[in-house]
């Protein structure tokens, strides 16, 4: 095929003549442009085109004013995405279920008659520490896990091997649960060997798991499908992949309902059979994802891509530098002087040095990559406000009147709320605001998720005074409770659901987007990192968790994230207008 041939063409096997008319319309449009080195031989191939980018029945390609003027959609969900998708509620199911009941068992002593159930007794202060090492290791390791994927095993390989590590914590967890070992003052230290087990198979399964289910859809191009009552949509890959993070998220949250199980067991009848179920549900994680083993689309790993990126970052500051003192600086098409890190591109270099590997596309992906890890520093305000769910908000349902149930059990009201305005929010909100021509950016909608995360805290500061403000016990309940009604938390679990939805969901999807294909583990390992900035935040506010000092505890984080919200949205909206043409780069 010579270097003149047309795109329609190139692919009039695999397109209908009335896709083939639209295929020679893009030619005539210039939708492609052949490459200056391309010689006689050569294919030629739509610069956003897969191997998967092949035309179905009643698809064809859009005109520029359809990509400007039609309302976008999402496609269907590959098959091979929802086994990755119910792997992840297996494992969610499992992470859920044993740290779910992590407060009590550490903070509370075994068979303490009139109190809560727990095993280690020690204390709110040891609680809530350990729980916040937990949550910081888990989003710790994921670098390590991104590391080892994007380098040498790729993300199947990795998760499989991380997730018999993981394994072999839940096994110690539930053997050092038994009572022979709670009484023999084998808890605690059979907890930490378990908590530093599981952290590291977490590493390798977080940082992996999400790139790979979005990995699973390969159409780039937009389309136009015909549906069945004849109307014609627009199929696009970064609504398809919003609506994959929902659906990945929600399988998170229905497997966080373990949590329920796991407390109803340590209640009524002890912790380890309370930890053996999940234990027992990671076996099935294990087994289903190795089942789709060869149905997965596997993106192979690239080698030292963080070598690639170090070098090209350091060549181009000091490309930067010299451009500075020789007063050579380039300006780009706009006027305004180019960025440093376009200095890294080859052809700006005057003499490329020798350890020149990339080009520049890999340096305009390096820079994006960039752009967007910047969003990324505000979220550890957010992550302190969400881990107050899984530790301080367990010990104020304490304090308050549960009724018959126990008192972790109201966590499980967020993931409830998850599962019911997920689907309804994928369904029905977004679709409904895209038809009324309000596409709402990512940087928007984390902003909105921000702002519900500040107003759930600042409700939990108002339910907080009222327990204080309420008898028997006031200001110092202990292990006892006031007599106020737990139901007062619904609220707060509520808010903090709604700004899951918009701020967490939307930041797995923009680390995603964002990223190039060979650092996608590496960029989403970056934004759980920030899961650690939050567990560092709430070691800072371990002084002030606890009795009496708990209202000015979620007053501070209630105020840290209005004020980091408005001054997020402030810093990032132009992001929202650039978001489509980013994306297709």
């Amino acid at each position: 095929m010579d270097s003149e041939s047309s795109y329609a063409d190139q692919y009039q096997d695999s397109v209908t003549p009335y896709d083939k008319t639209a295929a020679m319309a893009l030619d005539e449009q210039q939708y492609y442009k052949p490459h200056d080195d391309m010689s006689s031989g050569s294919e030629l191939k739509h610069p956003l085109m897969t191997e998967y980018d092949v035309l179905g029945e009643n698809e064809r390609w859009p005109t520029p004013e359809e990509l400007q003027t039609m309302v976008r959609t999402a496609d269907y969900i590959p098959r091979a995405a929802f086994l990755i998708i119910i792997t992840e509620f297996c494992e969610r199911f499992t992470y859920y279920g044993v740290s779910g009941i992590f407060q009590n068992y550490i903070q509370n002593g075994y068979k303490v008659p009139d109190s809560n159930p727990g095993a280690i007794g020690g204390g709110k202060h040891m609680a809530t520490g350990l729980g916040n090492f937990f949550q910081f290791w888990c989003y710790f390791t994921p670098i390590f896990g991104a590391i080892i994927a994007d380098q040498w095993w790729g993300k199947y390989k990795t998760i499989l091997v991380f997730a018999c590590v993981y394994l072999v914590g839940d096994l110690v967890l539930t053997l050092t649960s038994l009572p022979v070992s709670i009484r023999h003052n084998g808890a605690l230290p059979g907890l930490i060997i378990a908590m530093i087990v599981i952290g590291l198979g977490t590493g390798g399964i977080k940082s992996n798991v999400s790139p790979m289910v979005a990995d699973q859809y390969q159409r780039n191009r937009p389309f136009i499908r015909r549906l069945k009552n004849g109307k014609e949509v627009l199929v696009d890959r970064d609504t398809t992949i919003q609506s994959v993070f929902n659906w990945f998220y929600w399988s998170i949250n229905v497997g966080s309902l373990s949590s329920i199980a796991t407390t109803e067991l340590e209640h009524n009848v002890d912790f380890w059979p309370a930890y053996l179920m999940p234990t027992l549900m990671f076996i099935v994680c294990i087994g289903v994802f190795w089942f789709g083993r060869n149905k997965y689309v596997r993106i192979p790993p690239t080698g030292s891509i963080l070598i690639k990126a170090s070098n090209s970052l350091t060549v181009g500051f000091k490309q930067w530098r010299l451009a500075k003192k020789s007063g050579s600086i380039i300006t780009g098409e706009d006027g305004k002087p180019i960025s440093w890190i376009d200095y890294a591109k080859p052809s700006y270099m005057v003499s490329a040095p020798s350890n020149v590997t990339w080009d520049d596309h890999f340096v305009d992906e390096l820079h994006r990559t960039l752009k967007a890890s910047k969003v990324f520093l505000f979220f550890p305000i957010y992550w302190l406000c969400y881990g107050q769910m899984t530790n301080n908000l367990v010990s104020q349902a304490g304090e308050m009147n549960t009724g018959s149930v126990p008192n972790d059990i109201m966590q499980n009201i967020d993931p409830i709320f998850l599962i019911i305005f997920i689907p309804i929010f994928d369904k029905l909100i977004y679709p409904g605001l895209r038809r009324c021509g309000v596409d709402m950016g990512p940087i928007l909608r984390i902003s909105i998720g921000f702002l519900l995360a500040a107003i759930s805290m600042a409700y939990a500061a108002i339910v907080q005074h009222l327990i204080y403000n309420t008898g028997p016990y006031y200001d110092n309940p202990g292990d006892n409770h006031n007599d106020i009604s737990a139901a007062l938390q619904i609220p707060a679990y509520a808010f903090i659901a709604w700004g899951e939805i918009f701020a967490s969901i939307t930041g797995l999807e923009y680390a995603y987007t964002k990223a190039p294909a060979s650092m996608k583990s590496i960029v989403m390992s970056i934004f759980l990192f920030t899961n650690c900035g939050g567990a560092i935040l709430a070691f800072c506010f371990n002084s002030i968790a606890a009795d009496p000092h708990l209202v000015e505890n979620y007053s501070i984080c209630a105020g840290l994230m209005g004020a980091f919200t408005f001054l997020f949205y402030f810093c990032f909206f132009k992001y929202d207008r650039t978001e489509h043409q980013e994306n297709a780069l």
